[in-house]
C-alpha cells in the first residue's frame, strides 16, 4: 500500500499571555492510500487543529507534513491553498456552506475554481448522488441540518479529491440523520476511492473506520486497528 499522508513529529504551539502554549507534541502517524481512519479524543486534545495541519488549512511549528507526496512545511499560504484544491476535500461539522448561494451553486463553487467545463453537469450528479436532485436550487437556510451536510459531503466530493478530511460530520445532527449521513460518507468514500481521515467525539462512528488514533492533552495516546470480525 501507498502512503498518502505522513506525520513525523509534528508539533504545534500558540502564544498564550506571552508564553507559548503547546497544543500538538512529537505527534507521528502514517495513512495509507484508500485507508478510514478516526481521530478522537476528549475537547481540548488538539484533534481539530492536528487535523487542519494534515490539511495544510494552518503550518505546523515542529515536525513535517507530507500530503500526496508534497511536503506542507516549506510551502506558503497560497501554495498550501493549491495542494488543497488540487488534492483534498472537507466536510465540518457546520457545514460552511455560502449563505447567498443555492445548494447546485455551493457545490460548483470548487470546480469552477479548478476551470471544470461541466460543472454543473457534475454538481447536479453529485446532489443527485446524496439525495438533493430536487433541492438544488434551495438555499441553505431552506434546508434541514442533514440535508445541509449532504450539499457539504457533494461539494467535498466536486474536486475528486485523493484524501477527505471530515471535521466532526455528525456533530450537529440527531442520530437519525447522523446514520444517513455516515452511510453516505463511507459509501461515497468506496466508490471514489478517497482516502477518509475523520475527527469524532462518537466512537460509535469512530469504530466504522479501519484504524482508531486516540489523543490526550496535544499528545498521541494509541494508535490501533478496528477489528469488524467481532
Amino acid at each position: 500500500m501507498t502512503t498518502i499522508l505522513s506525520v513525523k513529529d509534528v508539533g504545534k504551539t500558540y502564544p498564550s499571555a506571552g508564553k507559548p502554549l503547546a497544543v500538538l507534541q512529537a505527534i507521528s502517524f502514517e495513512v495509507e492510500t484508500a485507508s478510514t481512519v478516526a481521530i478522537v479524543g476528549p475537547s481540548g486534545s488538539g484533534k481539530t487543529t492536528l487535523l487542519g495541519l494534515c490539511a495544510g488549512l494552518d503550518r505546523a511549528s515542529a515536525g513535517s507534513i507530507v500530503l500526496n507526496g508534497v511536503s506542507l512545511d516549506t510551502l506558503n499560504e497560497d501554495e498550501r491553498a493549491r495542494v488543497r484544491n488540487q488534492y483534498v476535500g472537507f466536510v465540518f461539522q457546520n457545514f460552511q456552506l455560502l449563505p447567498t448561494l443555492t445548494a447546485l451553486e455551493n457545490v460548483m463553487v470548487p470546480l469552477e475554481l479548478r476551470g471544470e467545463a461541466h460543472s454543473k453537469r457534475v454538481a447536479l450528479e453529485l446532489l443527485d448522488k446524496v439525495g438533493l436532485a430536487d433541492r438544488g436550487h434551495h438555499y441553505p437556510l431552506q434546508l434541514s441540518g442533514g440535508e445541509q451536510q449532504r450539499v457539504s459531503i457533494a461539494r467535498a466530493f466536486s474536486n475528486a479529491p485523493q484524501i477527505l478530511f471530515a471535521d466532526e460530520p455528525t456533530g450537529n445532527l440527531d442520530a437519525e440523520t447522523s446514520e444517513n449521513v455516515e452511510k453516505l460518507l463511507f459509501d461515497l468514500n468506496h466508490d471514489a476511492g478517497t482516502t477518509l481521515v475523520l475527527v469524532t467525539h462518537d466512537l460509535e462512528l469512530a469504530s466504522k473506520t479501519q484504524r482508531i488514533i486516540r489523543m490526550k492533552g496535544g499528545k498521541l495516546v494509541s494508535d490501533s486497528a478496528v477489528d469488524h470480525t467481532l
